[in-house]
């Protein structure tokens, strides 16, 4: 039995997938972002945080479902509202742990969409974060 499959390769994991074309929307694979929409979810970062003062926990799990959903946007709020400057109050390691899950997927989809090196795409969202 002959099937199509989607090879992925995550060079920085050493890790490779197969998925069939049959399963790929079934799983959640999606194309990457394009330009304009990733434009868009730039402007989110540029917003206040939204922080609520729910408990931890309960915080965790939300932001947890928002970088498992695949929706490019929510991920980008993760990142606007987990962001700390130097300057501000101190994370827990496990908000540093979930801010840099967050902030490496957006960082990889931003580079894709836009033909940057990761580096330069994680420092102009730095940037952007740094200014509000």
């Amino acid at each position: 039995m002959e099937e199509q499959l989607y090879v992925i390769q995550f060079f920085q994991d050493k890790l490779t997938i197969r998925v069939p074309f049959a399963k790929a929307k079934l799983i959640g694979l999606r194309n990457i972002t394009s330009k304009p929409s990733m434009t868009r979810t730039l402007s989110v970062l540029k917003q206040k945080p939204k922080i609520k003062k729910a408990m931890w926990s309960r915080r965790a799990q939300e932001y947890d479902q928002k970088i498992n959903s695949g929706d490019i946007k929510l991920l980008s709020e993760v990142v606007r509202d987990l962001f700390r400057k130097d300057d501000q109050t101190e994370q827990s390691y496990s908000e540093r742990q979930m801010f840099q899950v967050a902030f490496e997927r957006y960082t990889r989809e931003f580079a894709i969409s836009s033909s940057l090196k990761f580096e330069e795409a994680s420092t102009k969202i730095l940037e952007i974060l740094n200014k509000r």
